[in-house]
């Protein structure tokens, strides 16, 4: 490798994953120290700690005082699986998808459940965005606010109709907390805690509309649902579900530790804040992308893109014109340059993305970090072009 000189200043903190993602500044072990460890969840004080994360999660995110929520298993995954088997299919549906997990909703659908009056609406390739225009009033739509992997968000909720007969299903996952939610253009949200504020995996997170409850006490689910998706008993919503009750085990120590991030939303400024420290970060690396000749946003329209995870693609014709499998052994390269230097952890772009860069830009990350890695990138990228 050419000995090109190296930059000066290097990221206080290198951990740019886009999930599970760095913890907030300041973070330490001893904030856990409060959790109710070896006490059943069904205790009361494993239930108040749940019900605390419940109402934390309500005031932090402004949900409205008649949306339920549940604290529920297997991630975001595990939540919008439950909304799909359980409510799926009283409705014609459409599903907008445009990266790797907006896809595997299509697949649920389409071979899984098999819905009669299905829709699909597939972006291609990555980057672009599927033609939200064509969403039917009468629909039950499912679609990904942030697309975790291809690095582009819903631009609004305009398309949403206000006065839709279906239900909006939104995988809120890599959004929340970073990004505005329309709560009367969503009937569903999901998420999961281990993207915008730094929490551990496993957990879900499921908001339900008025209508999202009508829907499940009106709409018995016309396939077998496994125990962790049921949230109705004799024709009624399960309630304690929605106080902090859980349908399977949680984790008391994770609760704690989102409880812990949770807090320190609200002491750094609540949501404007949490939106501030994204915005602030992703403009970083998209303001450097635009007077770079050789890097691009994945993502084409700016309107799009994500100020979470900001996925990149290499443009440079060195790189572009050599074959597929090439490229992507480069910004393989690219990346593992920048983890064997400590300036950038886990920040290639997703496994079945375009070859490029992924770097989390959350709230947990901090501004200065973002700065500082720029250098690192174009001493990577010319190190690598001057071997060549």
């Amino acid at each position: 490798m050419h000995n090109l000189p190296k930059p000066g200043l290097r990221p206080v903190d290198a951990r740019f994953s886009s999930g599970p993602t760095k913890k907030h500044p300041n973070w330490s072990l001893c904030a856990l120290e409060g959790a109710a460890l070896g006490r059943s969840h069904r205790s009361k004080a494993g239930k108040a700690k749940l019900k605390e994360a419940i109402d934390r999660t309500r005031a932090l995110l402004a949900v409205p005082d008649d949306y339920k929520i549940a604290i529920v298993p297997a991630s975001d995954t595990g939540a919008v699986e439950m909304v799909m088997w359980s409510m799926l299919g009283a409705r014609p549906v459409d599903v907008f998808a445009w990266e790797s997990f907006g896809e595997e909703w299509v697949t649920d659908a389409q071979e899984q459940l098999s819905l009669p009056d299905l829709r699909l609406h597939v972006a291609r390739p990555y980057g672009a965005l599927p033609d939200f225009g064509l969403a039917r009033p009468e629909a039950d739509i499912l679609f990904t606010q942030n697309g975790t992997t291809s690095g582009a968000k819903i631009p609004n909720f305009d398309w949403i109709a206000a006065d839709r007969q279906g239900l909006a299903i939104n995988d809120c996952t890599s959004a929340a907390f970073a990004q505005p939610i329309e709560w009367a253009k969503c009937d569903v949200v999901t998420y999961s805690w281990q993207k915008v504020m730094g929490g551990e995996a496993a957990h879900g997170m499921l908001i339900l509309s008025p209508r999202a409850v009508q829907r499940l006490e009106t709409y018995p689910s016309p396939r077998p649902l496994p125990k962790i998706f049921r949230m109705v008993k004799k024709g009624k919503l399960d309630t304690e579900l929605f106080e902090g009750a859980t349908i399977n085990t949680p984790s008391l120590l994770c609760v704690e530790d989102y409880l812990d991030a949770l807090k320190w939303g609200e002491a750094i400024g609540g949501l404007p804040m949490l939106h501030a420290r994204a915005d602030a970060n992703s403009r970083v690396l998209y303001d450097w992308a635009a007077r770079t000749p050789w890097i691009a946003p994945l993502a084409g329209d700016p309107a799009s893109w994500s100020n979470t995870g900001v996925c990149l693609k290499i443009v440079d014709e060195r790189v572009t014109g050599l074959a597929p499998d090439k490229q992507a052994a480069f910004a393989k390269a690219l990346a593992n340059l920048l983890e064997k230097e400590g300036v950038a952890l886990d920040a290639a772009s997703y496994r079945s993305a375009p070859p490029g860069l992924r770097i989390w830009c959350g709230a947990t990350i901090e501004t200065a970090d973002i700065e500082a890695l720029i250098p690192w990138i174009e001493w990577a990228f010319a190190s690598l072009i001057a071997e060549d």
